[in-house]
């Protein structure tokens, strides 16, 4: 496992740190003093980021605004998969406000104790495998060029891929509209672009892939796609445009 820890106070990045090397399997990757370091960091990071140790008062933003930022902002558009977030505070009046958040999976008061420490981690690591085994269990599975499968509530459904109108991000998730139906499905545009054949779909934005051959019109920066407007980066519109059979 990779961490982040986020910290104004050196004694406490150092106390985290050396908690975390008694744990074997747990790597700290880096150590940041404040929330503009961090998403610094992440924003560069190719390594997957499994949690962070964060504290909440913080110097230029709390931990409250970072964790708004993975879960709505520009990182959440580039990480492929949400950080969890252990909450390192000396505050005992935010637990109720951290737990509103589903990227919260525990609240340490300082001082942190070791095995109150390691119970937090016990935490994490329950939680990243009930992670993959829902992400086992919904993956695409594609049967042919024309067809996939993917798991809704335990139940494999056969989507032909031509019906797929449109593809959009949702968090950790992705929304599948095809003419008859809309499937929620736990993967990512990165993933799902990999089982499409790319003749006939492009990802015109970094939340949105379009089959091209559903297009109904095209003006400045957006798409009309089944009544639909979605918007268009400027550098997939060039390619868009050399798709099209332009008079």
């Amino acid at each position: 496992m990779n961490c982040i820890i986020i910290d104004d106070e050196a004694t406490a990045r150092t106390i985290l740190s050396q908690l975390c090397s008694g744990i074997s399997d747990l790597k700290v990757v880096g150590e940041f003093d404040s929330v503009l370091q961090g998403i610094s960091f992440l924003k560069q990071q190719q390594k997957q980021i499994d949690f962070i140790l964060l504290d909440i008062h913080l110097p230029d933003f709390t931990g409250f605004d970072f964790i708004n930022t993975l879960a709505s902002g520009e990182l959440k558009h580039v990480l492929e998969k949400t950080p969890k977030i252990i909450l390192t505070t000396s505050d005992k009046n935010f637990a109720i406000e951290a737990y509103e958040y589903d990227c919260v999976v525990d609240y340490l008061l300082k001082p942190i104790l070791p095995l109150r420490f390691n119970k937090a981690i016990q935490k994490i690591k329950k939680n990243m495998h009930q992670a993959s085994e829902t992400s086992l269990a919904s993956n695409l599975i594609e049967t042919s060029e024309n067809q996939l499968f993917v798991n809704i509530d335990k139940r494999l459904i056969k989507i032909d891929i031509p019906s797929i109108y449109l593809i959009e991000a949702k968090g950790d998730y992705i929304n599948l509209k095809t003419e008859k139906n809309n499937y929620i499905v736990h993967s990512s545009l990165k993933k799902i672009k990999n089982k499409l054949p790319d003749a006939l779909f492009l990802r015109v934005h970094r939340s949105y892939i379009i089959n091209t051959n559903k297009i109904l019109g095209i003006e400045d920066n957006t798409v009309l796609i089944n009544k639909e407007v979605i918007p268009i980066s400027r550098s997939s519109r060039t390619e868009l445009m050399k798709r099209i059979n332009l008079l």
